[in-house]
């Protein structure tokens, strides 16, 4: 079945891709994409390998789009607004949209390894509060990059009746 099956041997094979986020040097981590693999493009699925003292991201929060981890290996901490907690093998956290800003750091002596999931919608705006900055993601578009500080905030046409309620 080409293209729809990994087998645990071909994943364990993998090399992944090692990335750092672009805001972030401390955010490093091994990611190997099973989802694109396998051709989903609405559904990110992923396998990260992150190192000791390292963080997976930059703090962040998206408004429309859902995430979730399920820790596989290893032990570290997740910020979920203000608060941290500890995490370790079998805790799951869920990031809904419109949440609260997180991230996810090894404070363990061994590689923290999680399921990543998350959705791919067309349009997508997350906000790096302790950056204070905001990116827009529109499909067929670059990303953007802005400070908080900048945004402007016009008055708005006529407000639907469904956005009333």
């Amino acid at each position: 079945m080409q293209g729809y099956l990994l087998k645990k041997q071909q994943i364990d094979q993998m090399p992944g891709q090692d990335k750092s986020h672009y805001l972030n040097p401390e955010a490093q981590r091994n990611n190997k994409s099973l989802g694109d693999l396998t051709g989903l493009s609405g559904l990110g699925f992923h396998i990260i390998r992150v190192a000791p003292g390292k963080w997976s991201t930059e703090t962040h929060v998206h408004y429309y789009e859902d995430e979730c981890a399920y820790v596989l290996e290893g032990t570290g901490q997740v910020r979920i607004g203000e608060q941290l907690y500890a995490i370790e093998a079998g805790d799951f956290i869920g990031y809904r949209a419109n949440g609260l800003p997180h991230n996810m750091q090894n404070t363990g002596n061994q590689d923290l390894v999680c399921i990543v999931v998350g959705q791919r919608l067309p349009h997508e705006v997350a906000d790096y509060p302790v950056l204070k900055k905001r990116l827009y993601k529109n499909v067929s578009r670059d990303w953007e990059l802005v400070d908080l500080e900048q945004i402007d905030y016009p008055p708005r046409g006529k407000v639907s009746d469904q956005e009333k309620s």
